[in-house]
């Protein structure tokens, strides 16, 4: 029989990326062409389909400039509930710079307009446990992801005419998909806890402003919460890891062990070499001493 032929032979470094970045490639079509469907729907014809998905490129956000611009929203209230929503994305970026810093400017810009919270996840993953990802294969996650989110919302916004769908479905896959982000992120205790906080503050400030608001006031005065803590915890605890805030929930093989994971392990390994190293001289001169008597 004829061996199999192999999809990448020559082990071409795109094509290794892409198919580390098609399952979040594959999981944006149904949603993508739902949010092409609703930007149809708010008035947008297929050239803004394609602007809006390649500027904005955030699935939530796209819903939410969809949904308010269909009740007829002052504009000055969408800008504010988008620049508020989108201000993640400085915490985002910043927990990505010590990967992509040796980079140049325009990369480093290249890099910060294409990032979203999906192929942030997968990037981040792979910078911690895969030694060999780089820069350029972070880029080429982000482009991926983009090329297919924004085919998927043109198709959407040109089959938004002639088809309806329940968009209740997309509201759940979009949760869903949000859900196990941060399932995903989470790596402490602390983490965990401020999750809670923000869900319970979230719904305490969404029935107070009875708008999209509430959820930007909860997150940032969670994630403020959540600095305060830690930086406490890391000032006065002699050992800040082995402290309960910040000691690591169960998780993953996969996403336990990362690069920073690794290099502890190591240097406890070297550690324990120098210290045998220093003893070994010492208990060699014991028995010469012993002799000499």
């Amino acid at each position: 029989m004829a061996k199999a032929q192999q999809i990448n032979p020559e082990k071409a470094r795109w094509l290794e990326v892409l198919g580390i970045a098609m399952p979040l490639c594959l999981s944006y079509i149904p949603i993508g062409v739902a949010c092409g469907i609703l930007l149809h729907a708010a008035g947008f014809n297929f050239i803004m389909t394609l602007i809006v998905s390649i500027v904005v490129f955030s699935g939530g956000a796209q819903f939410i400039l969809a949904s308010l611009l269909t009740i007829h929203a002052p504009l000055t209230s969408i800008f504010v509930t988008l620049f508020f929503l989108e201000l993640r994305y400085a915490l985002l970026g910043s927990s990505l710079s010590k990967y992509i810093k040796s980079e140049s400017q325009h990369f480093i810009w290249l890099f910060a307009v294409s990032m979203n919270d999906e192929n942030y996840a997968v990037n981040y993953l792979k910078f911690a446990t895969d030694k060999k990802w780089k820069p350029k294969d972070a880029l080429l996650v982000e482009h991926y992801s983009l090329i297919s989110w924004s085919v998927s919302n043109m198709v959407g916004g040109l089959i938004g005419s002639t088809i309806s769908i329940n968009l209740e479905v997309v509201d759940f896959a979009l949760t869903a998909l949000f859900i196990y982000m941060i399932v995903m992120q989470m790596r402490s205790h602390l983490t965990l806890i401020i999750c809670l906080l923000s869900a319970v503050l979230a719904v305490f400030f969404m029935v107070i402003t009875h708008s999209i608001i509430g959820v930007v006031i909860a997150t940032l005065i969670a994630s403020f919460i959540g600095f305060l803590i830690e930086n406490a915890v890391r000032k006065h605890s002699k050992k800040p890891d082995d402290n309960w805030f910040l000691s690591k929930l169960f998780r993953p093989r996969a996403t336990r062990i990362t690069v920073e994971d690794q290099k502890a392990e190591e240097e406890q390994v070297l550690e324990k070499k120098k210290e045998q190293s220093k003893e070994q001289p010492t208990n060699s001169q014991a028995p010469k001493s012993s002799q000499h008597e």
